[in-house]
């Protein structure tokens, strides 16, 4: 299982935290037949996206980017400390896995410059902040945190209507703390860091491109979640916020680097999770590098 990866002038380092059952498929999918799982059930389980259960396999994991000039954090995960009812593997979590894959990798928390998140989702902020006295502290303390705007706008709405429990302990902390770059689609970090729009899974959602002059890697965050979604690009998640959109953004993105030498690093798909996107039929394949 790679954990690390090179491309042009980067390297890539991916941080699990979890990598487990999630939620059955054909729940997970409202689109999927019992017919089309059954089709794609083999190979499915051959690549761990799938176990004996039918239920769904992600991993949850950021990647860590090191460009020649910064060190970069994608998605912080899930978090420690942190009350989440609906998923016991997440709830008040006390382990020190995070911690221990990012010093395996190689870094400590004051390494990181950047922290960007593809959107505000609970499994995709949750160690942007950590419990220090009864507070939430942002857990990279020389960090910029990069949030989208529409995505933040549309949270801080959400939240003023009925408290969004992530929002508050992972994203707004870390505003307080002043350590928030709220940026439109037009952001870069020099050279080697640029926002792609891909709203669907929630109205703010982007993807990250990495590279000099071209796109040498992209991080697609939330804008598919399992393999089957390759095959399938019309096939939505019951989280996406607008299944339409989501579908017709996936499937524009994969038209976009398929055939390309961009490596694709998904967020959710079972390890190794990265890959280059290949047309297979009417659809794609995310194969393995």
């Amino acid at each position: 299982m790679s954990l690390k990866f090179s491309v042009g002038d980067l390297t890539i380092h991916r941080i699990i935290e979890q990598e487990t059952s999630f939620v059955p498929a054909l729940e997970m999918i409202p689109g999927l037949t019992p017919e089309l799982l059954a089709e794609n059930r083999a190979w499915m389980k051959q690549a761990n996206a799938l176990d004996d259960q039918d239920v769904l396999m992600l991993c949850f994991q950021s990647y860590i980017v090191k460009t020649p000039h910064h060190t970069i954090l994608i998605d912080s995960c899930i978090g420690n400390d942190k009350p989440r009812p609906n998923r016991p593997k997440w709830n008040m979590k006390t382990d020190d896995t995070y911690a221990r894959a990012l010093a395996a990798a190689g870094f400590s928390v004051d390494d990181i410059d950047y922290v960007m998140c593809t959107h505000l989702h609970v499994d995709h902020v949750g160690w942007n902040t950590r419990l220090v006295n009864g507070r939430w502290v942002p857990t990279f303390p020389n960090a910029r945190y990069v949030f989208d705007r529409t995505e933040f706008d549309y949270w801080t709405e959400t939240n003023a209507k009925t408290p969004v429990p992530p929002f508050g302990d992972s994203v707004l902390p870390v505003v307080e703390a002043g350590k928030a770059e709220i940026v439109r689609n037009d952001f870069g970090i020099g050279d080697h860091a640029r926002i792609l729009p891909t709203p669907g899974h929630t109205p703010g959602h982007v993807a990250f491109a990495f590279g000099r002059g071209k796109d040498d890697a992209v991080f697609s965050g939330d804008l598919m979640h399992s393999p089957l979604q390759t095959h399938y690009p019309e096939l939505s998640i019951k989280f996406d916020i607008d299944p339409a959109l989501a579908a017709k953004t996936r499937r524009s993105f994969l038209e976009r680097y398929c055939d390309t030498d961009t490596l694709c690093c998904t967020a959710h798909f079972p390890s190794p999770s990265v890959g280059k996107i290949r047309r297979k039929g009417s659809g794609f394949v995310c194969e393995a590098v």
